[in-house]
């Protein structure tokens, strides 16, 4: 049994993040980016802009590490049910329900609206099948 090509996981894994920035981007910062900072403004006056930079850099890095930590679930459980995009929509979902579970956090404590959340986590949903896609079709372990 062949091990797990390492070099495949990290160039699936930045494409898979890359992904995933580009659709966290266009959900969270172009459609719902107006809500957010209303709603952080109501939370504590001026915290949106005060956290901006620091919070941006953050989502991109967290968005690579997911990104590499789904191509390497995907390389993981291949041998089990293929190659293919059947095991990166497995992978896909199981990295969004690890990943976004805990942003539930943000309605159940009061700090963002519902439906706030659930937009974001629908468009993370989007996010982790697309990215678990691309670096799906990238990896081979060859």
């Amino acid at each position: 049994m062949a091990g797990m090509n390492t070099g495949r996981i990290i160039g699936g894994g930045l494409a898979a993040g890359v992904v995933m920035n580009v659709i966290d981007f266009l959900v969270n910062v172009v459609w719902l980016g107006s809500r957010w900072n209303a709603q952080t403004e109501m939370l504590h006056p001026g915290l949106a802009a005060t956290v901006e930079t620091r919070s941006m850099a953050g989502w991109i890095v967290y968005d690579l590490l997911i990104g590499l930590a789904t191509v390497w679930l995907y390389a993981g459980i291949r041998p089990r049910f293929g190659p293919g995009p059947r095991t990166a929509v497995i992978a896909g979902l199981a990295s969004w329900a690890i990943s976004h579970v805990s942003f539930a956090s943000y309605w159940f404590s009061g700090f963002y609206t519902w439906r706030l959340v659930a937009a974001s986590t629908a468009g993370g949903l989007v996010a982790c099948l697309l990215g678990a896609y691309v670096g799906g079709m990238i990896y081979k372990e060859e």
